[in-house]
């Protein structure tokens, strides 16, 4: 007989976001953009960890360890005949809703369920606003624990249930050194990932908790109250076990489907869920859903309006639609910018915009030898020392680039910490100063990142006993403007320039399709420039006379495919080339480090997991190529607009001359 499918926690959770997601999750045939790895996942988001640390602050528990359905219930219902106990991954089943819950203590007839979450807890931020209505930070978080007291209910009605969530405290300070390392993730044999403790764990280690205990009673109730709550799973449930799809509704949320393909991604022969449930509530064809939609929008909060009016196209809004207005800042405002790219697509135009102009004055005022940087940071559930909080912002690697006065490049530092436990943000500062001390040129970041945790590393200093920590503070105040929690502290005169901020006012592209990410801007414009295609197709970087680089010899940026160039990111080498073979499997399905996600998750690797020496270096070897590529990226983007402007003034030039008689 075949079993039934059951709504999980995590079908649950999917249902939730949307229920036609249940259709999609786990067919292979149709594209899914969160398959990566949960291992890896675990090892950045530190769940596995947290969740281990609480049953060391609720101790002396029965661990459910099997993974089948009926035999985790029988030892559930075992254990729940003792008069007091405390179950790990404690099961439920009530119809087809099957739960886990991850602590579960029971006191005669009262049973306290609770839910480990790794996210922090901050007061100020509470669960329910003053208006009464649930945050929405915390709602995923709350109709989880809801649902999981909903299948326990059901099954025995005759204890009183009251749900918990088991935070992280953003407000406690961890008293020991070395606790983080204390928890390692490993893979079981099914691919599981699971935390282990290394080492003994003392009683002064768990002395000052650094999580927090939440009753959320009174808010579960509330939740299960609405009359229409055990209607709307059982729909989803009966749709579920018989595979069929639930009616998609439209809206603004259809923007993060991960049952998506990009429309210009060629690579994936599979099905695109997103495009069905489209075509399905519009009556369009698939061909016809290739146009820009207003998906693609920048920040454009009518997306849900315009969707509700059945304008699906950009090429469908006016502009009453946007109501495009100007601020006082130079170049384009919000509101213009999105105008600007309705009326490319309204025009079917696919030449990038570029005001050459408000630019011109930008450039006039760098100073050489110009400085492009980037930082690849995380933050821990279980902090790395004595002193700090959970989730503590950790800067462990940058990269630098410089560009002389005369046009020569090269990647002129880096740094990455890659050592076990060690805290490595005032080291990385240190470094840093160094490079950047040495004269007074423009410095350039991509986004407010760089910004944000130079805030954060001066605040840890000022809480430090560092001997230099005044001259790095001093150093940092330079550079970065202070956060909105410190309007006013300092003024920086060298600070740093965001080339974000230059895209979003100077420059779009349609290629882009909306997005300012770096991972866009630079394909597009790659594919714009015939001079950068022509320089980079060539191996000139890391070469004698190129382009100086601490990680790559004789390479060629620049591949094209059909017409194209292809996303630079996407031909970073793969882990299991060359010297580096060996270690190939050691992020299991991930192939390349190409984003900063999947730069965290190496990063947490390294901290968190047994691994060879081979397997080490090959880590590192591919976080240090991908961050060197993210500053060469924001180089030839500004050799994009450098070539640009000096195009606009040879035009100038020729329109200037007087005309022979």
């Amino acid at each position: 007989m075949q079993k039934p499918r059951l709504i999980t926690k995590s079908r649950f959770k999917l249902a939730y976001e949307c229920p036609t997601k249940l259709f999609y999750t786990g067919k292979k045939e149709y594209a899914d953009q969160k398959t990566d790895d949960k291992f890896l996942k675990a090892l950045a988001d530190g769940g596995f960890q947290v969740g281990e640390l609480a049953k060391l602050y609720i101790p002396n528990g029965q661990n459910i360890d099997t993974v089948d359905h009926d035999q985790s219930l029988k030892e559930t219902h075992d254990l729940l005949r003792a008069e007091n106990a405390i179950i790990y991954e404690a099961a439920t089943q009530f119809e087809n809703f099957f739960a886990r819950v991850d602590i579960l203590r029971k006191n005669k007839s009262s049973i306290d369920l609770i839910e480990v979450k790794s996210k922090s807890f901050d007061p100020e931020k509470p669960f329910v606003g003053k208006k009464g209505k649930i945050n929405s930070d915390w709602d995923p978080y709350l109709q989880d624990v809801a649902f999981q007291t909903f299948v326990f209910r059901n099954e025995h009605p005759d204890f009183t249930v009251k749900a918990y969530l088991y935070l992280t405290d953003k407000r406690a300070v961890c008293s020991v050194d070395g606790l983080n390392q204390k928890f390692y993730l490993e893979q079981d044999d099914r691919g599981r990932a699971r935390a282990v403790v290394k080492g003994e764990v003392t009683d002064e280690d768990l002395a000052s908790p650094i999580m927090v205990l939440k009753d959320v009673t009174d808010i579960v109730d509330r939740i299960l109250s609405d009359k229409d709550y055990s209607a709307r799973l059982k729909k989803w449930a009966k749709a579920y076990e018989s595979d069929e799809r639930i009616a998609p509704e439209l809206s603004s949320a259809c923007t993060k489907c991960q049952f998506h393909i990009p429309r210009d991604d060629k690579s994936l022969s599979l099905k695109c869920g997103r495009t069905e449930c489209w075509s399905s509530v519009t009556g369009l064809s698939r061909a016809e859903l290739q146009k820009p939609t207003v998906l693609e929008l920048w920040e454009f909060r009518g997306k849900d309006k315009a969707i509700e009016e059945k304008k699906y196209f950009l090429a469908d809004l006016e502009e009453d639609d946007i109501g495009p207005e100007t601020d006082d800042e130079p170049g384009l405002s919000r509101s213009e910018r999105q105008w600007k790219q309705v009326q490319k697509a309204k025009e079917n135009d696919d030449t990038p915009y570029l005001d050459l102009h408000g630019l011109s004055g930008e450039v006039s005022q760098w100073l050489f030898p110009l400085h492009f940087i980037d930082f690849e940071t995380t933050t821990v559930a279980i902090p790395l020392h004595k002193g700090t909080h959970p989730y503590e912002g950790i800067a462990f690697q940058y990269s630098h680039h410089v560009v002389s006065e005369d046009g020569s490049t090269r990647h002129a530092g880096q740094y990455l910490h890659s050592v076990r436990g060690e805290f490595p943000n005032f080291d990385f500062i240190r470094q840093l100063k160094s490079e950047l001390d040495k004269d007074h040129g423009t410095i350039f970041r991509y986004a407010a990142h760089e910004n944000t945790y130079l805030n954060f590393i001066i605040s840890q200093l000022e809480r430090s006993q560092e001997n230099d920590r005044k001259d790095l503070i001093k150093f940092m105040q330079t550079i970065a403007k202070p956060t909105k929690a410190r309007q006013g502290e300092w003024e920086a005169n060298r600070e740093m320039v965001d080339m974000l901020q230059l895209v979003r006012r100077y420059h779009y592209d349609p290629a882009t399709h909306g997005s300012n990410s770096i991972k866009y801007v630079l394909p597009a414009v790659l594919n714009a420039s015939k001079s950068l295609q022509a320089k980079y197709s060539q191996p000139i970087y890391g070469s004698e006379g190129g382009v100086g680089s601490l990680n790559f010899k004789n390479h060629a940026w620049i591949k094209v495919e059909k017409g194209n160039v292809i996303n630079p990111y996407k031909t970073l080498p793969k882990l299991s080339e060359g010297e580096e073979e060996k270690a190939a499997d050691f992020l299991y399905r991930a192939e390349q480090i190409k984003d900063g996600g999947s730069a965290m998750m190496a990063w947490a690797r390294m901290q968190f997991t047994e691994m060879s020496d081979t397997e080490h270096a090959a880590l590192k070897s591919a976080l240090l190529k991908y961050c060197e590529l993210d500053t060469f990226a924001m180089v030839m983007i500004y050799e994009y607009w450098k070539e640009c402007l000096a195009k606009q003034v040879k035009k100038t030039e020729q329109e200037q001359k007087p005309k022979r008689a």
